[in-house]
């Protein structure tokens, strides 16, 4: 099962890529597939031979490819626990140890007898081994330093989404008109918002447990059921979700005040905004939905722009291919789907 990583962890320049990840292991594959296209177009005397060449390549590449895959996705937690360089030469030296391996093992498939260049052969793969993967560590060491600064400036984007002026001025507005009909209301509203903006400005981790998020939005609600009374209904359908389960902090929020400010707000009865989070397998699967003007589509989509923008930025970052969203916006509802991995809390 994957495990959390600190925000002090994923900023670092120096990191190896999780070899357990979708998006690192499709990268992987298409790397060294288009240098092994290349080598047999290289190779061939006409485009007709390439077929053949690349056929040859392929009988040596795709076994070590597939064997280095497994044991990188296997020893993958100890690599996390290694510093940069060692991991560098521990991925190395297990990649060249496998080819070399491979080589052997293969005997007269990748060696015919009666010729006398075994070792020179075998020395020649095993360089191309080391500088492939070295060439890939590259790869992913540049991607690294350019998504820890991408990350950040998301995260810049989320923070400033968050404090709206707006919602400041509504909260301390309704909070003041029932501060003498309702002072122990008037205090919880107050407690609400100084948690709800502690968490915006707090300098969080990439990923956060699932119950305190919940928590956040079941605040952010109150203080919007405060202003809007009866024209506001949420319906929770949180009940079985694991007790160890991780996501990006501010990630339902965004969502939520969207479906309050463009949904619920519009509308001169209100509505009832639905929040579901479920467990299917290894993915944890996010819904919000609530009801729409009939009229207001272009509202309703710039205001779901920004917060939607920042959510596809954070959930490409974090998970690459192994998280999606989903946006449906039909004639009276609007739906949102968000799909990630199950990441567990570190005991």
């Amino acid at each position: 099962m994957n495990k959390a990583r600190s925000i002090k962890q994923n900023t670092r320049h120096d990191m190896l890529p999780n070899f357990r990840n979708l998006g690192v292991t499709l990268r992987i594959l298409l790397a060294i597939n288009g240098l092994a296209l290349l080598q047999a177009v290289m190779q061939a005397a006409s485009w007709q031979d390439v077929p053949l060449h690349l056929l040859q390549i392929a009988a040596l590449l795709a076994p070590i490819l597939l064997a280095s895959l497994l044991c990188l996705w296997f020893v993958q937690p100890r690599l996390e626990r290694l510093p940069y360089w060692r991991g560098v030469l521990a991925v190395t030296g297990l990649v060249l140890a496998l080819t070399l391996m491979i080589y052997d093992l293969g005997g007269e498939l990748y060696q015919p007898p009666g010729r006398d260049e075994y070792y020179f052969t075998e020395l020649r793969y095993g360089l191309l081994s080391i500088i492939a993967s070295m060439l890939l560590l590259a790869y992913f060491r540049w991607r690294s330093q350019v998504l820890s600064y991408a990350l950040h400036e998301a995260r810049l984007q989320v923070l400033r989404a968050r404090i709206r002026p707006h919602f400041l001025f509504n909260t301390i507005n309704a909070v003041l008109a029932i501060v003498r009909s309702r002072p122990k209301q008037a205090e919880t509203a107050l407690e609400d918002m100084a948690d709800l903006f502690r968490m915006a400005m707090a300098d969080a981790e990439d990923l956060v447990p699932l119950r305190e998020e919940i928590q956040l939005c079941r605040q952010y609600l109150a203080l919007e059921q405060l202003r809007l009374g009866e024209r506001l209904a949420v319906d929770w359908q949180v009940q079985d979700i694991p007790g160890d389960a991780l996501i990006p902090p501010l990630l339902l929020q965004p969502l939520l005040e969207n479906a309050v400010y463009h949904g619920i707000e519009p509308l001169p009865q209100g509505g009832a905004i639905r929040i579901a989070v479920r467990l299917g397998g290894d993915e944890l699967h996010v819904t919000v939905e609530n009801p729409r003007a009939p009229r207001a589509g272009d509202a309703a989509h710039s205001g779901n722009k920004m917060a939607l923008q920042n959510i596809r930025e954070r959930l490409e970052l974090l998970f690459d291919v192994e998280a999606r969203y989903q946006v449906e916006s039909g004639k009276d509802v609007y739906r949102v789907e968000i799909s990630l991995p199950y990441m567990k809390e570190r005991v």
